[in-house]
């Protein structure tokens, strides 16, 4: 295959990524406000909603942050491993 043929299939792959991840992200920020709004319509208050949205997210932060070394030394073998075979 020839280089212009490889830059433009990788061209055209980054793109495609590029919108799939911006409509997924588009989709969870909806998705995300919706669930908080829907928890505060059967709280009484939609403030209490987006709050305990945010407060979960928060929490998976807290959790992904002290464990981060093992999720690097994970993945990092994982890679190893799949290079060595």
């Amino acid at each position: 295959m020839e280089a212009t043929e490889k830059s433009s299939l990788t061209a055209g792959t980054i793109t495609y990524l590029a919108i799939a991840a911006v409509a997924a992200l588009f989709f969870i920020i909806l998705l995300n406000i919706g669930l908080g709004l829907l928890i505060g319509f059967y709280l009484g208050n939609y403030a209490y909603g987006l709050l305990i949205m945010a407060g979960f997210y928060l929490l998976i932060l807290i959790i992904v942050l002290l464990a981060r070394n093992s999720i690097k030394n994970g993945i990092a073998n994982k890679i190893i491993k799949a290079i060595n075979g």
